[in-house]
């Protein structure tokens, strides 16, 4: 699976930004989608996860630090997966990475394909 994300760019605290992640290579909606952030100094970290199509359908999970801000969604039609983002902060402010893997996990072992990340930048 190859994966592409883009949509990253500076946004000012408050307001949006939508994140894609195409997909190639493969159908994704046999895979666990997931995104994580990187922000400058710091590891790697767990944002959404959804579950494979098949099980079950539309799962989601969620860090607590953007739970009711941001969404993921699958858009199989066009082998998607996109990551709605609202209410930004400027501790939101990092690289976001999609990944693709065989289970729903928040744990980045788990994920076995990664696309190259894209940066977004809240400015306060």
């Amino acid at each position: 699976v190859q994966l592409q994300a883009s949509g990253g760019g500076l946004v000012q605290a408050g307001g949006s930004l939508r994140l894609s992640c195409a997909a190639s290579g493969h159908t994704v909606s046999n895979y666990a989608m997931g995104w994580f952030r990187q922000a400058p100094g710091k590891e790697r970290e767990f944002v959404a996860a959804i579950s494979p199509s098949s099980s079950p359908s539309g799962l989601t999970w969620y860090a607590d630090s953007v739970k009711g801000r941001f969404a993921i969604s699958r858009a199989n039609a066009d082998n998607t997966i996109d990551l709605q983002m609202n209410s930004l902060k400027p501790d939101d402010t990092a690289v976001y990475y999609c990944a693709a893997g065989s289970a729903l996990a928040k744990l980045s072992r788990y994920y076995g394909y990664w696309g190259q990340g894209t940066l977004v930048t809240v400015s306060s």
